[in-house]
């Protein structure tokens, strides 16, 4: 409990970028910029894969699903961060922070399993191509893609039990962008060392258990890809993986960097945040639509098919 000299907070404080404020509203352009098109360009994909009849295969399917967690993820932080451009300082009321953080947490819970599920995916295509249709059929792919969100706001559910306990008395002032873990732990007044804990724990099944999995299901494929007899069929195969991999690091490197081993360091954990919260969602369908031949091909058609109409 706050002592007499204390009252509880009832809201915060963001001050998002001190060190960038005279250049405030070329960030607001860019961030403006940025936001618009991570919603552009993943709304774009899902239509995409929803009206092209060669995307109906279970990888694009889990993709649509990273897409709309990306909006979701996106759509929580930026428009408040924003505000905070712009009026330098934004005031985002106790249970508005709260919620912040809760549905932050859940969007990048969501991403990590369905980074392990696409893993999967790619395991059952190389490894066991026979059966791969087989096993890998809708009903099992919306089973994984629920699954991924149930669990995602379940973890959260119980971790929010922990920060409820939390007492925050006098001082408001979060030196971040958004409600984030590490930020509200440094303004508690409560002992933190249960909750540090227990978020560590809960970083196992969510954060490092997944990113074990992509490992060990990459190593099965690199091992059956390495056994492939043509040179061609085994460039062609790993190709089918090098954009997954690619989103796996970026993402999993700077989740791993602020939650599990935190920095030394609020401006370098602002880079980093921004990173998985602006950088990626822009890059995970540009990169899947550059690198992969069936998208290009799916563009193609729709163009070509407009270009018919047009003439005709």
């Amino acid at each position: 409990m706050c002592n007499e000299n204390q009252t509880d907070v009832k809201e915060f404080l963001l001050l998002g970028f001190p060190s960038l404020y005279n250049i405030k509203y070329y960030l607001f352009s860019l961030v403006l910029f940025l936001y618009i098109s991570i919603i552009n360009v993943n709304v774009l994909f899902i239509i995409l894969v929803k009206i092209s009849a060669q995307l109906k295969l279970p990888m694009y399917f889990f993709l649509q699903n990273l897409a709309l967690a990306d909006i979701f993820l996106t759509t929580n932080v930026i428009p408040k961060m924003l505000q905070i451009v712009f009026w330098d300082v934004v005031s985002i009321p106790f249970f508005e922070c709260m919620a912040q953080f809760y549905f932050h947490s859940v969007a990048g819970i969501v991403e990590c399993f369905l980074l392990s599920v696409m893993s999967y995916d790619r395991y059952l295509a190389i490894c066991f191509p026979l059966h791969y249709f087989v096993i890998m059929d809708f009903k099992f792919q919306l089973q994984l893609a629920i699954c991924s969100w149930f669990l995602a706001f379940l973890v959260m559910i119980f971790e929010m039990f922990f920060i409820w306990d939390l007492q925050f008395c006098g001082f408001n002032t979060i030196d971040f962008f958004f409600c984030d873990f590490a930020p509200l732990l440094e303004l508690s007044s409560s002992d933190i060392t249960t909750v540090v804990l227990e978020d560590f724990i809960f970083s196992i099944p969510v954060i490092i258990s997944p990113f074990i999995f992509i490992i060990v299901t990459y190593v099965f494929i690199i091992i059956t890809i390495l056994k492939m007899a043509s040179l061609s069929g085994r460039t062609k195969t790993f190709s089918t993986c090098s954009s997954h991999l690619s989103i796996v690091c970026t993402y999993y490197g700077t989740l791993i960097a602020v939650y599990v081993v935190p920095s030394e360091g609020t401006s370098l954990n602002k880079f980093l945040s921004l990173l998985y919260i602006v950088v990626t969602p822009l890059c995970n369908p540009m990169i899947y639509s550059l690198r992969n031949q069936e998208i290009k091909s799916a563009i193609g058609k729709i163009f070509r098919k407009k270009d018919n109409k047009i003439e005709t």
